[in-house]
Order: structure tokens, then C-alpha cells, then sequence
């Protein structure tokens, strides 16, 4: 019996092992084909260069403005998060000690922003009234507002689980409601916090259709626009296009695995229990 037990979980594993394999055959494609010349890319196989090209990178960083679009993404997923995180903590603190029905209900209001649609065409109308239609503060806010609701969702998770007796144990020792949020609680949700931060981060960096819409000036479009756009000028270019995809990709993919401890731990601490 045990040893069937065995059996079963070592052909699990192996079966795990090859979806992730069959998982990264795009990612090793643009890596391989990045290095290949013009001609040699035309196929798009999964073979070694025959002649690695380094100065594909080159071509595509002066010819399709990387640096930048690499500039305007870093900005504006930088802010974006920072708003998020700050004001959505904020939130998800109020939510969790409010929970009369008037807190539900503002709480249930924000969350449902997770899966209700965005109307783009009332959203356009809304940025051309206000004024900040393709502006840097306008795209920023925007972003801000897409993210909020599900870094509320998930450090309502944690703040709701923290006890609520010391928020009396530290007003009782003087603490205000500014010092009780940014000494005491904010610290506990570092974790959580981090989590968010780097989750926030990703989604707005690869964010496609926002900037799509509201950003009509080509100096202000991220890396994401400037691979569409460089995709229509060298469509027939696939070493180029593989480069400057792997470019765009290689941030979001460091931070990623560099922030992968915390985005696990955030959310095993930031679990609600059933």
C-alpha cells in the first residue's frame, strides 16, 4: 500500500514536471530566437543560433524607444502602486474594525470592483471631462483605480485577523488613529503589504488596453505599447520582435522571482479561514 502510495505521487510529480515544461516552450522560443539573425528566425524553431546576435538588443532599444517606454511603465507602475498600497491598507483596516452592516456594505461595494466590467466607452467620456485624458495623472489614476480593489480583498484577509485588542492596549497608551495605523498595524502587514506591492506592480506593468485607449501621444506609452508598435514597423523581423518582447518581459520576470518568497508567505498570512 505504501509503496503504491509511492507510485502515485513520484507520477504525479513527473506529470507536474512536464506541464511546466510545456509551460516555458514559449518563454525559451523568444529567448532562443532573440539571438538569431534575420534570415535564421524566419522559421521560428526552438534550435540554437547558429551565430549569436547580440546586437539585435541594440537595434531594438534605438528603434523602438525602450528606454523611454522602460521610463514611463517604471513611473507609472511605481506611483500606481505606491497609491494602491498606501490608501488600500488604509481601507482594508477601516473595513475589518467596521463590520456593521454600513462597513459590509462599503466593503462588498469596493471588492465587487474584482469582477464588474469595465465600461470603456463611459470611462472615456469621464477622463475627456476631467481632463485627463492622455495625461500622465490621468493614466496613473486610472491604474490606481483597477488595483485597488483587489489589494482591499486582500489585506482584508489579514488585517481582519489581527486581534483587535490591540488596537485598545495601544489608545489606551496615548496612540492616535494616525499612529496606531502607521506604527502598529502597518508594520504587522509588511508581508501582506509586499505581496500586494509586487502584485499591483505586475499587473500594471503589463497592463495593454488602458494605455491603449487613453494615451495618444507615443512618448507616453510603456513598454507594453511600444511592442505593439514595433510589432506593426518589423512584423517580418522576428529576431527583433522575440528581443524586444524579452526585454519588455525581463523586469517583470526578476522582480517576480525575486519577490516570490514574499508573494507566497503573503498570501498563505493573508488567508481567511472557512
Amino acid at each position: 500500500m505504501q509503496t503504491k502510495k509511492k507510485a502515485i505521487n513520484f507520477m504525479k510529480n513527473i506529470l507536474a514536471w512536464l506541464i511546466s515544461l510545456i509551460m516555458l516552450i514559449p518563454l525559451v522560443l523568444i529567448i532562443v530566437n532573440a539571438f538569431k539573425s534575420d534570415a535564421e528566425a524566419l522559421t521560428l524553431t526552438l534550435s540554437l543560433p547558429k551565430e549569436w546576435t547580440f546586437s539585435n538588443f541594440v537595434t531594438v532599444i534605438e528603434k523602438g524607444k525602450l528606454l523611454q517606454s522602460f521610463l514611463n511603465s517604471l513611473l507609472y507602475a511605481g506611483c500606481a502602486t505606491i497609491i494602491v498600497v498606501l490608501f488600500g491598507s488604509m481601507a482594508a483596516y477601516i473595513f475589518s474594525r467596521r463590520r456593521d452592516r454600513t462597513g459590509n456594505a462599503a466593503y462588498m461595494y469596493m471588492v465587487l470592483g474584482i469582477v464588474i466590467p469595465i465600461n470603456y466607452v463611459a470611462l472615456m467620456k469621464v477622463m475627456q471631462v476631467t481632463h485627463l485624458n492622455n495625461s500622465v495623472p490621468g493614466i496613473i489614476l486610472l491604474y490606481t483605480a483597477a488595483q485597488l480593489p483587489f489589494t482591499v480583498f486582500l489585506l482584508y484577509g489579514f488585517v481582519s485577523k489581527t486581534p483587535i485588542d490591540m488596537d485598545e492596549a495601544a489608545v489606551i497608551h496615548g496612540c492616535g488613529p494616525i499612529r496606531l495605523f502607521f506604527s502598529i498595524i502597518l508594520p504587522m502587514m509588511r508581508s501582506s503589504i509586499v505581496t500586494a506591492a509586487v502584485l499591483c506592480f505586475l499587473n500594471t506593468w503589463n497592463e495593454f488596453v488602458m494605455p491603449l485607449y487613453f494615451l495618444n501621444s507615443s512618448e507616453k506609452w510603456p513598454m507594453t505599447l511600444a511592442v505593439y508598435n514595433f510589432f506593426g514597423q518589423y512584423e517580418k523581423s522576428w529576431n527583433l520582435i522575440c528581443a524586444d518582447i524579452l526585454l519588455t518581459c525581463l523586469p517583470v520576470i526578476i522582480m517576480y522571482l525575486s519577490c516570490q518568497k514574499y508573494i507566497v508567505g503573503g498570501q498563505t498570512e493573508g488567508a481567511v479561514k472557512g
